[in-house]
């Protein structure tokens, strides 16, 4: 079976306990090249990454646009017409690999949405909030957005933001595993990294009407409930009962506690240079 016209780029830091089972997951022979993007790993990872025939881009940000992902998109050559952006921590299954097959011959599209299996506490949920990005995409299609965080972001890679394209846009259905072996203590020291970005990208764009004609729906609500102390209980309510956590027992339950845990600290550290300076 001949080669797909994709190029997977695997944006990285520190990730030897995913990598490798990433990268068997890809196989020797489904794509024109792999790319590991790494962010100075003191692991292990760029060996692995080698070992598995991938090339290995070093990547240092320098705090200004673009980031690592459009960083790879408008620097690296690449040699094939379509990319997708993966993750370490996710592996392709054999259904997703033969139904990418078909969906990389429709001409016209540009881009695909992906589904995710998630994984957590070493099982995979049945409920809980589902993970869709849009990260299979043509070259030259478009970029992740540009969020204006020079001053203020610590993150390397773009996390929140999406590709934005020119065309049609598809969707794959069948999944791809997310699973981080680092375990839940990663999954808070992570998350509370990415509860300070919300935070700040909210209290810069709030009062700015360009961002705002930028969100999406889904934006547009979050942020309303941001501004109140109840978005924690909200998304623990929407992951556990309208999205079927509690079909997981006492991990989906878990889930859903952390999913609260996390935009209640996005509330938190939104008002809390208000409550600081008296407002």
């Amino acid at each position: 079976m001949s080669r797909l016209d994709l190029t997977i780029a695997i944006p990285v830091k520190n990730e030897e306990k995913n990598l490798e089972q990433c990268l068997q997951s890809i196989g020797d022979d489904l794509v024109i090249e792999i790319v590991v993007i790494d962010s100075g790993s003191t692991d292990s990872t760029k060996l692995i990454a080698e070992n598995y025939g991938a090339s290995v881009l070093n990547f240092e940000w320098d705090g200004k646009f673009p980031k690592k992902r459009n960083w790879f998109l408008k620097n690296y050559n690449i040699q094939s017409k379509w990319v997708l952006f993966l993750d370490a921590d996710e592996y392709l299954t054999q259904d997703f690999k033969s139904e990418l097959r078909i969906a990389l011959k429709d001409e016209e599209k540009v881009g695909f949405w992906l589904s995710y299996t998630i994984y957590f506490m070493g099982k995979q949920l049945k409920g809980g909030y589902p993970l869709k990005k849009l990260a299979l995409f043509k070259v030259g299609a478009g970029e992740y957005e540009k969020i204006d965080e020079d001053q203020w972001s610590k993150l390397d890679m773009e996390v929140h933001e999406h590709p934005i394209l020119d065309g049609k846009v598809g969707r794959i259905k069948n999944r791809i595993d997310h699973q981080d072996f680092r375990g839940v203590s990663d999954y808070i020291i992570k998350h509370n990294e990415y509860s300070n970005w919300e935070a700040k990208r909210f209290l810069k764009t709030i009062l700015s009407k360009s961002e705002k004609k930028k969100w999406t729906w889904k934006q547009k609500l979050k942020y309303k409930l941001m501004q109140g102390p109840f978005i924690g209980l909200a998304y623990f309510f929407g992951s556990f009962l309208f999205y079927g956590g509690f079909r997981d027992g006492s991990r989906g339950l878990a889930f859903a506690i952390l999913k609260m845990a996390y935009f209640t600290q996005v509330y938190c550290k939104i008002n809390e240079p208000q409550i600081a300076d008296g407002r």
